[in-house]
C-alpha cells in the first residue's frame, strides 16, 4: 500500500511540474503570426518571401489541398494584395478562402500561388506602375519578366508537392504580368491565360484611348500609389463626377485641386500626352511581337470590357503570324465586363445569357487547356484558335481566325439613314454644335464612378440618353429583314470637320431593339452598344505628331472599335451615333489647339460646329466584319 501511495504521489508531482506557467498579464497580445489553418482545414496555406536575382524578396502565398502530390502550379502575380486574395473568408475550406474562379482547379490538384509584385503590399522593393522591361526605360536588372522567371524557378525547386509544371494567369494588371512572363520565359512555364491584359495604356487600355485621357482613372492612381497598401480614392466625397470634373476645368485642374501632382505616376502621364517613345517602349504587343511564340497562350477579353478592351486583340494580331501550326495561340471573347470571366457570367446589365458563361469557359475550355499542358497523362485538348460567344444567339462558336467576318462598308446616308451603297453626292454633311460647357455624358447624370455596378455594366447601358441630344448626330437603318452577324473589330472611317482647331470624335455602333417586348420590358427599344470608341483629332496625322486641325477641312479618322461576336436579329435596327465628348470618363477637348490638354485654360474651351461628311469624296462609313459577307448584309438590310 505504501508503495502504491508513493507512486501516486510521484505522478501527481510530475503532473504539477508539467503544467505551463501562467501567462503574464502584460505579455503583448499581438506577437508571433497566428496560423488560422487548423487540423480541421482541407488545405495548406504557406506565406513565403521568395528572393529575386537582386536580393529583393517578394511576398508569395501558396495554397493547395492537403495531400496534394505532383500538382501543377497556377501562378498569379498581382498588385492587388496576395494575402487578401487567399483569405477571402475565414473558412477551413479551400474553395471558400480563394476566389470562385479557382474552384475547379484546386479541387483537381492544382497548387494555387498568388504573389505581390515588387514594392507593394508585403513585397520588398520599389513599386513602379506597369514597370517597363529592362532597357532604355528601365536601367535596373529586373522587371516583371525577370521576377516571373525567378519566382517560377524558386517554386519548382522548393515546393515539394509540385510536378514542376507552371501556368500563369490573371486579369487586368495580373493579365499584364502574365504577358510579361512570356518574354524570355522560364522552361517550366508551360501555358499562359492572360485575361483583359493591360497592353498599351495610350492606344486603347486604361489611361488613354487614341489620345483621349480617361480622367476618371485618377482614382485608380491615387489608390495604387499613395500608400504601399491599398489606398483610398481621391477625397472628393460623394459628389457627382460630371459636375466635379466640369468645375475643375481641365484634367490638370482636377489634379492640382486635389494635390495629385505629388504622385509620380500622375506626373508621368501628364508629361507624356502624346504617343512618344516612352509609351511605345512599354507597348506589350510590340515587345511580344519581336520575340518567338514558345508558350501556348490563351488570350481572354470581354466584349464589353470597360477598361482593357484593346489589349488581348492587339496581342493576338501581333502573335498570330507566329502561330504557323495554329496550335499555340487562342483568342477568347466572352459576353463579359472587365474581368467578368472570373465571376458569374449569367448576364450583364439587362442582358441575360444561356447559363453561367464564365463558369462554362473556366470549366470547359480553360481547365482542359491547362490540364493538357500541365498534367501528366491528361488528354490532348482540342483548343479552338478563336472562341467567341455569339450575343443574341446565345451560344459559343469556334473559328479558325479573327475576324471570321468579311468586311462590308456601312455608309452614313442622307435622311440620317444607313446604306450599303456608297454616297454619290458631291458635297453633303450633317452639322451639330459641340459645346465644352455642356459635354455629352457617357452615362446619365449624376455620375458616381465609385458605383461598381454602374461602372461594370455601363457599356451595355441604353444609349437613348445620348441619341436625343442635339449635339449627337444619329443614323439608323430600317428594321433588318434577316439576322446580321458581326464577328471581328468594326472600323470607324469618319470624314469630319470642325470650326475649331482640335476636336474629339466618338463613334458608336448600336443594336436597336424593337419597341415592344412584353417578355422582357427592359429590353424594349434598347439602344445597345455593340462597339464604341473615341479618337482625339490632333493625332490624325500620327499619334506621335499632334498638331492643330484646319478649320472647316474634313479629315479622315480611322480607328478600330472593340472586338465582338454580335448577332443583330431580324426586326432589330442598326444605328450609328457620332458625338464630340464623352464626359467625364474622358477629359474635355477644348476644341482649340493647345500644346498639352492637361494644362488647358478656361479661355481655350470654345464651341465648335462639327460636320460629319457623307459624299462621294468623303464617304463616312463603318467597315463591319460580316459573317457571310456582302450577300448576308444585303439580305439583312434589304438593299
Amino acid at each position: 500500500m505504501k508503495t502504491r501511495m508513493t507512486v501516486l504521489a510521484l505522478l501527481l508531482a510530475a503532473t504539477a511540474t508539467a503544467q505551463p506557467a501562467p501567462t503574464p498579464t502584460m505579455q503583448p497580445d499581438i506577437g508571433a503570426p497566428f496560423n488560422k489553418v487548423t487540423p480541421a482545414a482541407d488545405y495548406e496555406r504557406r506565406e513565403l518571401m521568395i528572393p529575386m536575382r537582386d536580393g529583393v524578396k517578394l511576398f508569395t502565398v501558396v495554397v493547395m489541398k492537403k495531400g496534394t502530390k505532383d500538382g501543377p502550379i497556377l501562378l498569379t502575380r498581382t498588385p492587388y494584395n496576395a494575402a487578401g486574395a487567399t483569405s477571402r473568408n475565414p473558412s477551413q475550406q479551400i474553395t471558400e478562402i480563394l476566389p470562385v474562379s479557382d474552384k475547379e482547379f484546386v479541387e483537381d490538384g492544382y497548387i494555387r500561388v498568388y504573389q505581390d509584385v515588387r514594392g507593394i503590399h508585403k513585397s520588398e522593393g520599389d513599386y513602379v506602375m506597369n514597370r517597363p522591361l529592362k532597357g532604355p526605360l528601365n536601367p535596373t536588372a529586373t522587371d516583371h519578366a525577370t521576377d516571373a522567371y525567378d519566382t517560377i524557378d524558386w517554386l519548382v525547386k522548393n515546393v515539394p508537392e509540385t510536378n514542376g509544371r507552371v501556368a500563369i494567369t490573371g486579369s487586368s494588371y495580373p493579365g499584364f504580368t502574365s504577358l510579361m512572363a512570356l518574354i524570355d520565359p522560364h522552361p517550366s512555364l508551360k501555358a499562359a491565360v492572360p485575361m483583359s491584359p493591360m497592353v498599351d495604356g495610350w492606344i486603347g487600355d486604361d489611361w488613354f484611348h487614341n489620345g483621349a485621357f480617361r480622367q476618371t482613372m485618377l482614382d485608380y492612381f491615387t489608390g495604387q500609389t499613395s500608400t504601399k497598401s491599398s489606398g483610398a480614392p481621391v477625397a472628393m466625397g460623394r459628389r457627382d463626377y460630371y459636375a466635379e470634373y466640369l468645375a475643375a476645368g481641365s484634367a490638370g485642374g482636377y489634379v492640382a485641386k486635389y494635390g495629385l501632382d505629388q504622385l509620380p505616376g500622375v506626373k508621368k502621364l501628364m508629361e507624356h500626352p502624346a504617343y512618344d517613345a516612352w509609351w511605345q517602349g512599354q507597348a506589350v504587343d510590340k515587345l511580344l511581337g519581336a520575340r518567338p511564340l514558345t508558350v501556348p497562350t490563351m488570350l481572354v477579353v470581354g466584349q464589353w470590357d470597360q477598361e482593357d478592351s484593346y489589349g488581348a486583340p492587339a496581342v493576338y494580331r501581333a502573335l498570330e503570324p507566329k502561330d504557323v501550326n495554329n496550335d499555340k495561340l487562342s483568342l477568347v471573347i466572352g459576353p463579359w465586363r472587365h474581368s467578368g470571366v472570373n465571376y458569374d457570367g449569367s448576364g450583364l446589365g439587362v442582358l441575360k445569357f444561356a447559363g453561367d458563361t464564365g463558369l462554362q469557359f473556366r470549366r470547359d475550355v480553360m481547365k482542359p487547356f491547362l490540364d493538357s499542358h500541365l498534367k501528366a497523362g491528361a488528354p490532348r485538348h482540342d483548343t479552338p484558335p478563336v472562341l467567341t460567344y455569339a450575343v443574341n444567339a446565345d451560344k459559343w462558336e469556334r473559328h479558325d481566325r479573327f475576324p471570321a467576318g468579311e468586311t462590308v462598308n456601312l455608309y452614313l446616308d442622307d435622311r440620317f439613314s444607313l446604306s450599303l451603297n456608297a454616297p454619290a453626292a458631291k458635297a453633303a454633311h450633317d452639322d451639330y454644335v459641340s459645346d465644352p460647357a455642356h459635354p455629352v455624358p457617357f452615362v446619365p447624370v449624376p455620375v458616381n464612378m465609385r458605383d461598381r455596378a454602374m461602372w461594370g455594366s455601363w457599356l451595355v447601358n441604353d444609349q437613348r440618353h445620348a441619341s436625343t441630344r442635339p449635339d449627337v448626330v444619329t443614323y439608323v437603318s430600317a428594321p433588318l429583314k434577316a439576322p446580321l452577324q458581326i464577328h471581328g473589330q468594326p472600323q470607324a472611317n469618319l470624314f469630319a470637320s470642325t470650326s475649331g482647331t482640335d476636336s474629339d470624335w466618338v463613334v458608336k455602333l448600336i443594336d436597336v431593339f424593337p419597341e415592344e417586348n412584353s417578355a422582357q420590358p427592359d429590353l424594349a427599344g434598347l439602344q445597345l452598344g455593340i462597339g464604341m470608341e473615341i479618337f482625339r483629332g490632333r493625332y490624325v496625322k500620327g499619334f506621335d505628331t499632334p498638331g492643330p486641325l484646319t478649320p472647316g477641312k474634313a479629315e479622315r479618322y480611322r480607328f478600330l472599335l472593340p472586338g465582338v461576336n454580335h448577332v443583330i436579329p431580324a426586326g432589330h435596327r442598326l444605328m450609328v451615333q457620332v458625338q464630340s465628348s464623352w464626359f467625364p470618363l474622358y477629359d474635355r477637348n477644348p476644341q482649340s489647339f493647345v500644346p498639352n490638354i492637361f494644362h488647358a485654360q478656361p479661355k481655350d474651351y470654345v464651341k465648335a460646329t462639327q460636320g460629319v461628311w457623307r459624299d462621294a469624296q468623303r464617304p463616312s462609313h463603318i467597315a463591319i466584319p460580316v459573317v457571310g459577307g456582302a450577300a448576308a448584309a444585303r439580305a439583312a438590310l434589304g438593299q
